[in-house]
């Protein structure tokens, strides 16, 4: 499976690396020249060394999502951290690409759910920490 990542952060460079370890292709697009050091940290050796692709361009820019290969991507991710250009580019990759995984990280819960409900897989890291406080909170009350 081709993989295109949009995001090379935390959540991004981990899904990547986490992905080509387990046999799949994996292209990766940041803005930041820089951010290949997330992916290559801890490594032996260099991101591209090991069979990965990286591509230095603006997420919302056309060219910079073909030259990362969006065009043949079977799983598409969204994570960079700004949730509008996150929606932006993943209902781009669904409905212009055609492409059947889209997953897209989207911190505004309201936001995410919306989305969710027009289709898109949204993952909502807000919402998860917003169920997770709530349980601990009640486990101390109740326990």
């Amino acid at each position: 499976m081709f993989v295109l990542i949009v995001g090379c952060g935390r959540v991004g460079s981990a899904i990547a690396k986490t992905m080509q370890g387990q046999g799949h292709e994996v292209s990766v697009l940041d803005e930041d020249p820089e951010a290949i050091a997330m992916l290559e940290r801890g490594r032996r050796e260099s991101w591209e060394e090991a069979g990965g692709t990286f591509t230095v361009g603006t997420a919302l820019e056309i060219d910079a999502l073909m030259e990362a290969g969006i065009a043949r991507a079977d799983a598409f991710v969204a994570s960079t951290n700004g949730d509008n250009t996150n929606l932006v580019i993943a209902q781009i990759a669904k409905r212009r690409f055609d492409i059947q995984r889209v997953v897209v990280r989207v911190l505004d819960p309201a936001r995410a759910s919306w989305y969710a409900k027009q289709g898109l897989a949204t993952v909502c890291p807000t919402q998860v920490a917003i169920e997770m406080l709530e349980a601990a909170v009640q486990e101390q009350v109740v326990g």
